[in-house]
């Protein structure tokens, strides 16, 4: 019975402990580590959302696959703009983009970067001599560290400082 005891107070120990550490990373003081962490889980979920979602839509319910892949790839859009939006890019003080501007420029950055892995995986690879999947894997690569970038800087940033905010005493 004691032995039960220790371990289910480890148990509780070691749960409050993780949780303790997913509230951190949750929260928006949690810096660019907490902004990675969250980004990549956004990241994973859309990628099983939209296959997930294009593949019941065919399969299971008999659209046409080009139909189903269409609207899988805007729920994943939509998904993953509003993942973007209320979970990896949370301020606690608001965006400094109106949430129409913030749209237009995520769709805009959707497209170019459609744009580019098109064009990249239909010239690179007879150019380069190596495999389109690999073009397409360099290719998804830089386009997920430039989304983070461009995401964290130019389209879900925060607020900046209220000039009118009172200056802090000086020591």
């Amino acid at each position: 019975m004691v032995l039960y005891a220790l371990a289910v107070a480890s148990w509780h120990r070691h749960r409050r402990s993780v949780a303790s550490r997913v509230e951190a990373l949750r929260s928006p003081g949690s810096g660019i580590v907490g902004q990675g962490v969250r980004f990549a889980l956004s990241g994973g979920i859309v990628a099983i959302v939209y296959p997930v979602t294009t593949t019941l839509l065919a399969d299971v319910v008999g659209l046409p696959f080009q139909a189903a892949l269409a609207i899988g790839y805007v729920a994943g859009l939509a998904l993953h703009f509003t993942l973007q939006r209320v979970f990896v890019w949370d301020h606690g003080d608001g965006f400094a983009l109106s949430l129409d501007r913030q749209l237009r420029r995520y769709l805009l950055v959707a497209a170019i970067e459609y744009g580019i892995t098109a064009a990249s995986t239909a010239l690179l690879p007879s150019a380069l001599g190596i495999s389109t999947e690999i073009v397409y894997l360099v290719t998804v690569a830089a386009i997920v560290v430039t989304n983070f970038l461009l995401f964290r800087s130019a389209i879900f940033h925060a607020k900046p400082p209220s000039a009118a905010a009172p200056a802090a005493p000086a020591d």
